[in-house]
């Protein structure tokens, strides 16, 4: 049993996602920077959607009865055991009555937090993943309180994890800000002059960034887009189209930028002016507020190459921390 004596300012328990239930508006859910989800389970010897705890920039106080085996990785929270700092991105095992404590993130916004086992969690829609805005899944629906019992699975693990670690090669840079983006499904709104200044901007992520989605704040969008009248069913802004379904990562033009992340909203009338490559939705998800943050385009088999490397990356390193 691990005991919550501090949760830290958003802590929650995050798999993979809920897949397969977006016809009904279900998101997905899940950790939102998905590589350092899945690494820190292959640390320490877990399959890559087993649940982990995702902390935002300040991480929790946790207290353990039992011994088992840890790892943290993405962002910088300095975490100690018994006040003694242990590394990242390395499998640790933690001792029976010994304290896990984190401070303020230093580099990145989220932490990942996995255990030998994994999360003991009910599966809701086969999905451990917690879904805050309607209380589904993960510990009780929610963000973690003071006090809570959090349950591992099977806390068995090979002794000889202890002590691996991922290269560097396989650490993300979360200085990063140029966010790679395939133009669509409404870009055809813009004007010419209008995507060039979109693609030009180096927006800033603004307080509203979450798990719903990143707003950014920078020049007037409104000028950017074409005149037109606007067709039956569509609002009367100029941002406005008849309702589509928006993607995951998708960049929705509604007063201000907005890039949709796990939690977000499945449709609505928004223009989508493009979609970010999937690896770079989790490095978005490290981008902290008031950071500056500059749209790429790119094209499709660009994006499938980058998406191809990332998940070799990942099959790399999780062979060889079996």
């Amino acid at each position: 049993m691990i005991e919550v004596r501090e949760p830290g300012l958003m802590t929650t328990v995050q798999d993979t996602g809920r897949y397969g239930q977006y016809h009904i508006g279900m998101p997905p859910s899940g950790a939102m920077d998905q590589f350092a989800h899945k690494i820190a389970n292959y640390l320490v010897g877990n399959n890559e959607d087993a649940p982990t705890l995702e902390m935002t920039y300040q991480g929790a106080e946790l207290a353990f009865d039992e011994t088992t085996l840890i790892a943290v990785t993405g962002a910088d929270m300095s975490p100690t055991l018994d006040d003694e700092p242990i590394p990242t991105w390395t499998a640790v095992e933690v001792e029976a009555g010994q304290t896990l404590c984190f401070k303020f993130s230093q580099e990145g916004v989220r932490s990942y937090l996995s255990v030998a086992g994994g999360f003991d969690v009910p599966e809701i829609m086969d999905s451990s993943s917690t879904y805050t805005l309607i209380g589904l899944g993960g510990f009780e629906g929610r963000q973690l309180q003071t006090g809570d019992e959090l349950h591992c699975g099977d806390e068995t693990y090979e002794e000889d994890r202890i002590g691996s670690t991922a290269p560097n090669a396989h650490r993300p840079d979360y200085s990063q800000n140029d966010i790679r983006v395939i133009m669509g499904l409404c870009d055809y709104r813009l004007t010419d002059e209008g995507r060039k200044r979109f693609l030009n901007t180096e927006w800033k992520v603004s307080n509203e960034a979450d798990r719903v989605g990143y707003r950014f704040e920078g020049p007037d969008i409104t000028d950017m887009f074409e005149e037109r009248e606007q067709p039956f069913g569509a609002g009367t802004d100029v941002t406005n189209v008849v309702d589509l379904g928006y993607p995951i990562g998708s960049i929705q033009m509604a007063g201000q930028p907005i890039v949709l992340m796990r939690d977000a909203v499945t449709g609505g009338g928004y223009a989508t002016v493009g979609t970010l490559v999937s690896p770079d939705r989790s490095m978005l998800s490290q981008c902290r507020t008031h950071s500056g943050v500059t749209f790429e385009s790119i094209g499709i088999d660009e994006a499938l190459e980058i998406r191809e490397e990332r998940d070799d990356s990942l099959e790399s390193l999780r062979e060889k921390l079996r």
